[in-house]
């Protein structure tokens, strides 16, 4: 496996107009490679709602530079089709109507060429801006460029998880992407990290982007604790499973309980027995389940239950924070091409923390909630994060599904308790 190291941003606030337009052409040329191994029927399956189709994607991450970067900036433009706002406006209310969500597969049209041309329009007028634009509205308008190629980096990680749902529901198990086995042979034992107690700086300050919700910086205080070095393996969580896990009503919170009960949960999501074997489909097709790979695709309940079982917790978003912020940003991302995580390289762990980033997203306990003196910006941008600080929890770290540039130690990735279809996975934590 290659291991990707950040060196630093690619896209900030702070670039000129050449660099604009090559992070610009960088980060809509990476959302099509993403599209090749696809077929036309492929891009147009909405497998749940919470998935949405590749197509939409495309059309949507292009809307989104239409209407906050092309439409305030371009006096005489023009959208290709009057109705692609009211389509592929995702939940921003203060712009107006948009399509049901759930109902995002029934959009035959515009077609797959129709939706490439709608990003060929868009690119056009966007490069075209970039190049006449001067200094001072560069700097003006410099926000929200960087905000929509970070949103479209958002949208590449959620292709990839949306279209293994939409290919899992396929009983012919199709391959996205060829790929060979990454076994290790040995993963190192678990091994816990120590980090006394302390005031600690917590969230986004100075250079660089960063998403509102990762502000403002303020201090905290953490109770000293131990986090441990390294991700949960499929072996282990096979070992909470055949100690009777999915049976045990005392490992579970009572929605997670409910939640078991409801969906008759035995496994992570992917996973199916055969013939006493566990198997799971992955973007490379049907495969047995790999021992040394970090558990993937489990719910804050699973977790939550897995960390009660194995006499630990899950770490607060605080603790992860503190502890990642000397850990180098490398790790397994979606640019290894792998698009599946990896097991850790007994060689190349040292009692350190390993995983911290990449290959899967770690569950905290803590709550989707504002920092301290959190305001959300004016307007509809203001709609991106902050409505949606109610029911949900905190995952850190980034997957293999997360591009490289755009992971940081402060980030702030949040689902519901119940979903599993993101790469989700688990490192535990406990008091000391």
């Amino acid at each position: 496996m290659t291991t990707f190291k950040q060196e630093r941003s690619p896209v900030s606030q702070s670039l000129s107009q050449k660099d604009f337009i090559e992070q610009y052409r960088k980060v809509r040329r990476f959302s099509e490679r993403l599209c090749e191994p696809l077929v036309n029927e492929d891009y147009v399956i909405q497998s749940m709602p919470d998935v949405s189709p590749t197509k939409w994607h495309l059309a949507h991450v292009s809307w989104f530079f239409e209407t906050f970067l092309l439409m305030p900036a371009v006096a005489d433009y023009h959208s290709l089709h009057p109705q692609y706002a009211y389509l592929f406006n995702s939940y921003y209310n203060t712009l107006g109507e948009r399509h049901c969500r759930p109902n995002r597969g029934l959009i035959s049209r515009p077609t797959v060429k129709e939706t490439y041309e709608y990003r060929r329009y868009v690119d056009e007028h966007v490069i075209d801006l970039l190049e006449k634009i001067d200094e001072g509205r560069l700097a003006q308008f410099a926000p929200i460029i960087t905000l929509g190629l970070h949103h479209e980096q958002q949208h590449q990680e959620l292709m990839v998880t949306d279209i293994k749902h939409v290919l899992s529901n396929n009983p012919l198990y199709p391959t996205y992407l060829e790929r060979g086995p990454t076994s290790s042979s040995s993963v190192p034992p678990l091994g816990w990290v120590s980090f006394p107690e302390d005031i600690h700086w917590v969230g986004h300050e100075g250079e660089g982007f960063a998403f509102d919700n990762e502000g403002p910086r303020h201090r905290q205080f953490v109770q000293s604790f131990k986090l441990a070095s390294r991700q949960v393996t499929n072996g282990e969580y096979l070992e909470f499973m055949e100690d009777g896990g999915y049976q045990n009503p005392l490992l579970w919170l009572s929605d997670g309980w409910a939640t078991v009960h409801a969906e008759e949960w035995q496994a992570p999501l992917y996973w199916e027995k055969r013939d006493g074997r566990w198997w799971v489909m992955t973007l490379s097709g049907l495969r047995e389940v790999d021992k040394a790979e970090p558990v993937c695709h489990v719910s804050y309940f699973e977790a939550d239950a897995y960390a009660r079982w194995a006499d630990a917790r899950l770490a607060t978003e605080a603790e992860w924070e503190v502890a990642a912020q000397e850990v180098p940003i490398e790790g397994n991302f979606v640019n290894s091409g792998l698009y599946h995580p990896a097991p850790l390289n007994a060689s190349t762990a040292d009692g350190k923390l390993s995983q911290m980033f990449g290959d899967v997203w770690e569950w905290t306990q803590s709550s989707y909630s504002p920092y301290p003196n959190f305001k959300p910006g004016p307007g509809a941008v203001g709609e991106y994060n902050g409505k949606f600080m109610c029911n949900q929890y905190v995952l850190r770290g980034g997957s293999c599904a997360t591009s490289l540039s755009h992971i940081r130690p402060t980030y702030r990735n949040f689902f519901p308790a119940n979903a599993q279809w993101q790469f989700m996975g688990i490192r535990l934590a406990k008091g000391v």
